[in-house]
């Protein structure tokens, strides 16, 4: 067991506490999938927490009561942390007013902002609760961030897609007073622009920009090129690696990102406590080197175990385009979790194999996840039902699988073995595994009607209670003050840490321990009853007038327009042309069902940018389109070379088509007349 911070006691004076996110604060953001998975990522250091409410969460089946986030919210503020709901589906006009009264529900249970992707929202009647632009609303490019600042919008989450030099272009436009950049720096990644994919609603009729992405990304394609050539076969070539973004934590807080996203409402406790305590220790680093900036909530982490990204479920790591782009993003080979090289195989028996181990230190534990590729390059997966040493100084094991040794296709010697699953580490987690505190200064004054103890937080907030009567002198005078120190030091049991005790004592006196736990407690009690009572609402952000016109006129089935409250929204900000969103059906031809920065033929080698210079090969190589086909379905490949960009095309199945939305819309195509 590892206690790898406790940086508890070394503050020197008060933080005044700030109702708001300013431009100098830090702030990481982890998910929760359900109100106990937040609970902990608060207590491991999380500054705010975004969770689904009850729906229109963007997951389906990571829903949650108005109840639960209630509670969340509680224990959230009690360090000053944030929690944002995530309301971020595009909504059908019979949606609109269930969806408003839900977002009143969720400002009554204590939610800080509102995570939004329809602009339709932004014609309702809502509360005065601040609005953060989804992912899903696809930021890309200054003017549109600054339209969303000026539309009300107070932070923005950008795309996945961007570089450092596009993201300090964004924040630049931006008035950091009123609108934070806000981005991603772990989990999975979509291939597509967020918001930008519509295979799944083509294919299935369940809708991404709803909730209900089938991930068809990760299913294994067979590529062709414009001859009908084989360029790769049963590949992975739309499924990418995981974000993260470890490495790049400076260089993104210079580009101007000041609140840092871990993705991740489908994933499991030991998930947010992994990665949010990693996250917490690289940025507590950062911020030591830079006193300039703070952490946007409250309290210090001591952590009970090694943060290690790589000991979670992953398909291994990339840093995306933020450096530029690069070559090896894709998990091509297998979207399921590789694990990491631990040795290989000596030995295979009837019921165990034997392996030696790389390192003679690593110790396998039964239940562990085991894998491995066979001769087809396909990831093969073994559980280790029991595991033996037969000489653990050598890093030699032998383990019996759960499942019969015959079973497992190519598994012979000298195959390597990976670990996917330490069931040690998972069983650490599973147990109390961190602890946040708020230092507190304490002092313990005696005054004519008896003593008074004061307690004020690292924040400025503080509380206070009254022994009455007068006290007695110390038996052991030289031990009283001692004596009492340390029954004032005694906040085990509360969010507080002593970061100092005065007693301001007209000489050494004796309090029954029993009053003075008594005297502690009402005092710690009074100092949260006062951080409760200044906790302060986020301020809503607010639309400039006349409104900001959208950098665009017209507006394809690409801006998920999907009722009329949203069709208004653009309408008033000078949007002449509005198609409507994809899921009404109104686009049955062949169409861009995903866009995506991710390009086929650049991780193929077969762009022709990278040809140029290439002697022999410079003009022969074409951004012609290119096939992907898994089973019956098939969808083209298109390149649009100058903005280093691939579109997915196809065109939505009958089958869905027949299945009418529940509320279908229609906008108009052209420009409407001009009057006479």
């Amino acid at each position: 067991m590892f206690i790898l911070q406790d940086n508890i006691g070394l503050h020197s004076h008060p933080i005044l506490h700030r109702p708001a996110m300013l431009p100098h604060h830090i702030e990481l953001l982890s998910p929760a999938r359900d109100a106990d998975i937040g609970i902990e990522a608060v207590n491991h250091g999380a500054d705010a927490v975004y969770i689904g409410g009850p729906s229109f969460g963007a997951r389906t089946s990571a829903d949650n009561r108005v109840q639960d986030i209630a509670r969340l919210a509680r224990h959230a503020h009690r360090f000053g942390s944030r929690l944002y709901v995530t309301l971020n589906t595009i909504l059908r006009d019979d949606e609109l007013e269930p969806a408003r009264k839900l977002a009143w529900q969720l400002f009554d249970a204590g939610a800080d902002a509102l995570i939004i992707q329809d602009m339709g929202l932004l014609e309702l009647d809502l509360p005065p609760i601040q609005l953060h632009a989804s992912t899903q609303t696809d930021i890309r490019t200054p003017e549109k961030a600054r339209f969303l600042q000026d539309a009300g919008l107070s932070k923005l989450v950008l795309a996945r897609e961007l570089t450092l030099q596009q993201i300090k272009a964004i924040h630049q436009t931006l008035d950091a007073e009123r609108c934070i950049v806000e981005f991603f720096i772990h989990g999975a990644l979509c291939v597509a622009y967020s918001g930008q994919c519509f295979i799944s609603h083509a294919h299935t009729g369940r809708s991404a920009n709803r909730g209900d992405c089938s991930q068809a990304c990760r299913l294994p394609y067979e590529v062709k090129d414009s001859q009908g050539r084989i360029v790769a076969h049963d590949k992975h070539v739309l499924s990418m690696k995981d974000n993260n973004q470890s490495d790049n934590l400076r260089a993104l807080i210079e580009a101007g990102a000041r609140s840092f996203k871990i993705e991740g409402r489908y994933k499991d406790m030991a998930y947010v406590k992994n990665i949010t305590a990693h996250y917490r220790l690289l940025l507590d680093e950062i911020l030591e080197e830079r006193p300039e900036l703070a952490r946007a909530s409250s309290g210090e982490c001591s952590f009970f175990f090694q943060p290690d990204p790589n000991q979670n479920f992953n398909r291994e790591f990339t840093d995306y385009f933020v450096q530029g782009r690069k070559q090896d993003i894709g998990a091509f080979d297998t979207p399921k979790n590789p694990g990491r090289p631990i040795g290989w195989v000596t030995q295979v028996g009837a019921s165990s194999l034997d392996l030696q181990l790389d390192d003679a230190a690593t110790v396998l534990h039964n239940g562990d996840g085991l894998c491995y590729l066979d001769l087809q390059k396909e990831l093969v997966g073994l559980q280790i039902n029991r595991a033996e040493a037969i000489d653990a100084s050598q890093g030699q094991w032998r383990v019996f699988p759960k499942d019969p040794v015959a079973s497992f296709k190519d598994l012979r010697k000298n195959t390597q073995i990976n670990r996917n699953r330490d069931m040690d580490w998972v069983r650490g987690l599973e147990k109390k595994s961190a602890e946040r505190r708020i230092g507190a200064w304490l002092k313990l004054t005696e005054t004519a009607n008896g003593v008074t103890l004061n307690v004020t937080d690292e924040d400025g907030h503080s509380g206070s209670a009254t022994l009455p009567g007068a006290l007695a002198d110390a038996k052991d005078p030289a031990q009283a003050e001692s004596r009492l120190r340390e029954g004032l030091a005694r906040l085990g049991e509360t969010i507080f840490v002593p970061i100092d005790i005065q007693l301001d004592m007209q000489g050494p006196r004796f309090v029954p321990a029993s009053q003075l736990n008594a005297l502690r407690r009402e005092a710690i009690e009074s100092l949260e009853a006062a951080r409760t009572q200044a906790w302060q609402r986020l301020p809503k952000g607010v639309p400039v007038d006349p409104p900001a016109p959208y950098p665009e006129d017209a507006l394809s089935y690409l801006a998920n327009v999907f009722n009329q409250k949203a069709r208004d929204f653009y309408t008033r900000h000078g949007v002449k042309v509005i198609a409507a969103a994809y899921e009404s059906h109104e686009e049955e031809g062949e169409v861009s069902l995903m866009i995506t920065k991710h390009c086929v033929r650049f991780s193929l080698s077969l762009c022709p940018k990278q040809a140029k210079g290439v002697t022999g090969v410079q003009g022969t190589v074409r951004a012609e389109p290119m096939q992907l086909i898994n089973g019956k379905e098939k969808l083209t490949l298109r390149f649009d070379c100058k903005p280093c960009e691939m579109h997915v095309v196809g065109k939505i199945k009958r089958s869905v088509l027949n299945a009418v939305p529940a509320s279908p819309i229609q906008f108009y195509r052209s420009r409407p007349a001009a009057p006479h």
